[in-house]
């Protein structure tokens, strides 16, 4: 039996986030999550944040609730890879959580396209594993984002440049070779990155909405790998992300 033959959509679940996570009141049904350290570091320091929880993933990931125009939004740190940050997910939704927003970095596929515009993904190539356990491999490639158009106008309502397109979702970052990113970039994926095929399908599978923006760090469009800014995002930058992310979630709550 191969990967593509795991999916089991009626069989007993041995574990269940339930059995390991408690769910408080009050718990915020909308939650903002990215990838880095920062983003609960900077929620952190917003005026009336607290700490309501935590998530434990072999260390401790608090969870924050700050207040924006009277509305509880939840911000937490999720973990790179489509495994991990799946299994996070799972974890706040069983806490009461009913939409996520993630953001994060991503590569660029098509250089000039993605250049100073955020993106926003409508499907995601499934090159990694965790998709397979959600949705069935009958169901395609891609993974499709019905939450993706709900996302565009909210960023036209806020004024932020956007643009729509697909994205490769891998599990292999040293594995990313000149061939299938063309064959990618072929199948009109702009970006490449490591979780949205896995947490979109999860929470099709669930039942929740999950949004996901991204940016493009660093660039395989060339003739060679430009790091641009990939690991080292001015904290300005990483302060107006956290708060584009933050005006969604208000919006969504």
């Amino acid at each position: 039996m191969s990967i593509l033959e795991t999916f089991d959509a009626s069989g007993e679940e041995i574990i269940r986030p339930e059995q390991l996570v408690s769910k408080p009141d009050g718990f915020p049904e909308v939650l903002v999550t990215g990838f880095s350290r920062s983003v609960t570091d900077l929620a952190t320091q917003l005026p009336g944040a607290v700490q309501i929880d935590t998530l434990r993933a072999g260390m401790e990931l608090p969870i924050i609730a700050v207040r924006r125009s009277g509305k509880t939004i939840g911000v937490y740190q999720s973990l790179i890879g489509g495994a991990a940050s799946a299994g996070l997910l799972e974890e706040v939704l069983a806490k009461g959580a009913k939409k996520v927003l993630f953001y994060g970095s991503c590569g660029a596929l098509d250089r000039d396209l993605t250049a100073g515009r955020v993106m926003v993904p409508t499907a995601a190539f499934r090159d990694e594993g965790t998709s397979y356990h959600y949705l069935s491999a009958s169901d395609g490639d891609f993974v499709d984002i019905p939450t993706a158009g709900r996302l565009g106008e909210l960023l036209d309502e806020i004024g932020v440049p956007y643009l729509y397109g697909k994205t490769w979702t891998t599990d292999a970052i040293y594995r990313e070779t000149r061939t299938n990113a063309a064959r990618r970039l072929k199948q009109g994926c702009l970006t490449v990155e490591m979780e949205c095929a896995s947490v979109m399908a999860a929470a099709q599978f669930r039942g929740a909405e999950v949004y996901q923006f991204l940016y493009a760090a660093d660039s395989l469009s060339g003739s060679r790998w430009d790091p641009r800014i990939l690991g080292r995002l001015p904290a300005e930058e990483k302060e107006r992300y956290l708060r584009i992310a933050l005006e969604i979630a208000q919006r969504l709550a």
